[in-house]
């Protein structure tokens, strides 16, 4: 089996990275579309894989094909490649924002799933949430979930609607956690921190937290209360994020994602 990539991205190269560290899809099996020659060259180099400048090839050669673009771009490749795919190939797409209904109308192909990654993918510790089109067969499914599943964790959904919420909450969410990693690192700083120390205790506060809360299963608002005691430093700091209206800034800046997720596809 050939796995094609249109698109020799981030993600691309996490999902390349992420199948070869579980050693059941040898490096041959790959071959990647990539326009910039230095790109295709470094994929080549790094990872053994087969490389094309040819978007046509990559379809001639490939029993599956996982769309990389960026989504303004879906319109070009879509015109290039309609009619070209054959029914028994699957048509996997991780573009933001591009609805399943779309992909089958751009590409005239039904055989498709729509999967929102996140970068956390690239060291197998990301989120995928994926939808599969009607036609996609369980064989299909069971491919997707274990290519998936070597990113880090996979969750199927049969609502598109949860495409768009995931990709506002964990496509877009490491963008949100590094901003805010960013601001207590600034802030450690400007209290005398040296910026290397603040950066290492920063990220192991969010780390060691995320492992304490997935691993004892501890919600959020237990958590909170764990820290938290009557009068003291937390609880300040805590009465402070709150007047500054920092968890409805948040909620809303996932809101404009999620909105902004749809508008990309065209629906309300």
């Amino acid at each position: 089996m050939t796995i094609g990539f249109i698109g020799g991205g981030i993600m691309a190269e996490a999902i390349i990275r992420g199948v070869l560290n579980q050693k059941n899809i040898s490096a041959s099996d790959f071959l990647i579309s990539e326009l910039v020659e230095s790109r295709r060259n470094f994929l080549k180099d790094t990872y053994k894989i087969n490389v094309t400048n040819s978007n046509s090839e990559l379809i001639e050669k490939s029993d599956v094909i996982i769309l990389c673009v960026k989504p303004q771009n879906l319109f070009n490749v879509g015109e290039e490649l309609k009619g070209l795919l054959k029914p028994d190939q699957l048509l996997i797409s991780i573009l933001a924002g591009i609805s399943i209904n779309k992909l089958i109308d751009q590409f005239d192909h039904e055989r498709v799933i729509r999967v929102m990654p996140n970068t956390p993918a690239q060291i197998g510790e990301g989120v995928s949430v994926w939808l599969a089109a009607e036609d996609v067969s369980v064989d299909d499914k069971s491919f997707a979930k274990n290519i998936l599943s070597s990113l880090g964790l996979e969750i199927e959904v049969m609502d598109e609607k949860l495409i768009d919420i995931g990709t506002a909450l964990s496509g877009s969410g490491p963008a949100y956690v590094a901003l805010f990693i960013e601001s207590l690192i600034d802030a450690a700083v400007a209290l005398g921190m040296t910026r290397d120390m603040a950066e290492k205790l920063a990220l192991q506060t969010v780390s060691g937290t995320s492992k304490l809360m997935s691993d004892q299963n501890i919600s959020a608002v237990e958590l909170k209360t764990m820290v938290t005691s009557p009068g003291g430093t937390t609880a300040e700091a805590l009465m402070t994020l709150e007047k500054q209206q920092f968890r409805t800034a948040l909620m809303e800046a996932v809101y404009s994602a999620y909105k902004k997720s749809i508008s990309l596809r065209g629906e309300s």
